[in-house]
């Protein structure tokens, strides 16, 4: 067993059943959406599927819609991924940050903050995939799609999940079942009202986590320690050669280093999810981890995130930006 393989969770064989269904499928170009309750692995079955489908495709897009917990970037963001290696070669135990192709910053770790806003960047990176990956020529595969949703399935989470089906409209569903069947979304297709003529393939598979009563046992996990962990994983990009572990030493790290310094009358800054009277917005931002957008590259009148930064606000109009990994 290689050094890789070592450090893959528990794959069983419905799961490995299931991806193989998936990549081997004719449907062109394959769009599976994950989807199931908290804690049942959907993380994890949606690295194993970006596995195997890049043993039949050089890359394969992952659409990141899990604002809390997702896979390639910092927490608080929506992104478009393209993955053209295998992801074995980290841990699976940490966090693995890569570049997006397109990301949003929501700014927040649950969509139940604005979840029309939520419903916008989710459309506008499907969109941008339609637009640049599922051109179809002779020279140019289109490629196969990823996307892996939070484990918030109950109320408004429902409703954004069933809304997010209905807009992709995808060639696979994954819908990852757990032993409390009160917890676990509706049998079938689910989304549909009845009256759609939709070739969705459902697949409907168990957690990989059961105990010898075949129930499933979830893991427990510490949301607030995995985004620290994914914080500290994006932002060791600009530091080299130190071990850092903690927010602590994190923040010890980043104060060391040299500051970008920007005139502020040359950024444009935008509150999410909350209005700050104009007399607190300095208040408000100094010492604070934003999103850095692009404002002359626009996507649907949106601006592309650019990376994450520590903004420090000093006298003579003046912001100072401890760090900005992109």
């Amino acid at each position: 067993m290689s050094e890789a393989e070592k450090k893959l969770p528990f794959i069983p064989e419905q799961w490995s059943d299931a991806a193989t269904s998936v990549s081997c499928s004719s449907l062109q170009p394959v769009v599976a959406l994950v989807c199931g309750p908290k804690n049942s692995g959907k993380s994890t079955f949606s690295r194993n599927l970006v596995e195997v489908l890049l043993q039949r495709y050089k890359r394969v897009a992952y659409l990141d819609t899990d604002v809390g917990q997702p896979e390639f970037t910092a927490p608080g963001f929506l992104s478009l991924t393209v993955v053209d290696k295998s992801i074995l070669e980290s841990d699976w135990t940490v966090p693995c940050v890569k570049t997006p192709e397109r990301c949003f910053f929501y700014g927040d770790v649950s969509s139940k903050r604005d979840p029309k806003a939520y419903l916008t960047y989710v459309y506008t990176l499907f969109d941008y995939y339609q637009l640049h990956f599922c051109k179809s020529s002779e020279n140019k595969t289109q490629l196969p799609l990823v996307i892996n949703t939070p484990g918030w399935v109950k109320g408004i989470g429902y409703y954004l999940l069933v809304d997010i089906l209905r807009y992709v409209s995808p060639s696979h569903v994954v819908k990852i079942n757990i032993s409390a069947f009160n917890k676990n979304l509706p049998a079938g297709l689910f989304w549909l009202d009845g009256n759609e003529d939709e070739t969705a393939h459902l697949i409907e598979i168990q957690s990989a986590y059961q105990d010898r009563y075949n129930q499933s046992l979830l893991i427990h996990k510490d949301a607030h320690l995995l985004r620290d962990m994914r914080i500290i994983a994006y932002f060791k990009q600009c530091i080299k050669g130190k071990e850092v572990n903690t927010i602590k030493e994190l923040t010890h790290e980043l104060a060391s280093h040299t500051p970008y310094e920007v005139p502020i009358s040359s950024l444009t800054i935008n509150h999410l999810h909350c209005q700050i009277p104009s007399s607190e917005v300095y208040y408000s931002l100094n010492a604070s981890i934003v999103g850095l957008a692009i404002s002359n590259d626009v996507f649907e009148d949106l601006p592309s995130c650019v990376g994450l930064g520590k903004l420090l606000i000093y006298p003579l109009q003046s912001v100072k930006s401890r760090s900005n990994v992109g």
